[in-house]
């Protein structure tokens, strides 16, 4: 009998370059190269049908199968600071698709970055997609922001600092903001002709919110001490897979 649920793609991009943490997608935390927990938490899923890492690094290649990934080769016109991501994950449609004979129904762009989000966390955002029964619409993870919010946030204006958001009543007491939320980098889940017509997300966005400590987007060097502080506190489960990477 045909399985009903959709056929979910997850890609990986995971390139080579890294201006703000150099060789970022394969520097060790907790004793894994980063690129392993998002490898981890696409195989633990059970709604993800076939996981992808795309990369034009031999390195990254190499780690990607070592922990259970297939790897597709990215062309290096594809893995310049300047490539977007959308047309990257659509040349891993192409060629997953041309291999397997499969036309998938949902896209699932994760990013090695975001290293934190569960199994579980990308079933949820499946689920929700699938509910949602909106072609048009995709499936976000956010995480709710305070410091950064934007009635907290200042511009400079002649050497004076003046409010991005006009207004006299500003909460002075966190608790007391409106609740605002920024994407966290971990799941940009969409359907596929909104992948193959140029974005990795849909209109409307559905937000899947996600806790700060499996929201920690790296992105600099402090972001990097920041998850491995996450780590050594057990804030975040490391991931059985993660336990046993495969000889090639």
């Amino acid at each position: 009998m045909t399985d009903p649920r959709p056929l979910v793609l997850a890609v990986v991009p995971a390139r080579g370059g890294s201006r703000g943490v150099p060789r970022k997608n394969i520097r060790v935390l907790g004793g894994h190269p980063l690129l392993a927990y998002t490898i981890a938490a696409g195989r633990a899923s059970e709604r993800v049908t076939d996981l992808v890492v795309s990369t034009e690094d031999p390195e990254i290649a190499e780690v990607a199968r070592s922990y259970g990934a297939e790897v597709i080769d990215r062309p290096d016109a594809l893995a310049t600071d300047e490539a977007p991501t959308a047309p990257v994950i659509q040349h891993a449609i192409e060629r997953v698709e041309e291999a397997t004979g499969r036309t998938y129904d949902y896209i699932l762009t994760l990013q090695p970055t975001t290293p934190f989000r569960r199994g579980w966390d990308i079933d949820a955002a499946v689920d929700l997609l699938e509910a949602a029964a909106n072609p048009a619409a995709s499936v976000t993870s956010v995480v709710r922001i305070f410091d950064a919010h934007p009635l907290r946030v200042k511009r400079l204006t002649q050497d004076r600092l003046q409010p991005y958001i006009a207004g006299d009543d500003v909460p002075t007491r966190r608790q007391d903001l409106p609740p605002a939320y920024l994407r966290n980098g971990a799941i940009y889940l969409a359907h596929r002709p909104t992948v193959t017509g140029g974005s990795v997300w849909g209109n409307p966005e559905i937000p899947y919110p996600m806790p700060p400590e499996r929201s920690v987007n790296i992105d600099e060097p402090l972001d990097f001490l920041l998850a491995e502080a996450v780590v050594r506190a057990g804030l975040t489960e490391i991931d059985l897979l993660l336990e046993s990477p495969q000889d090639n």
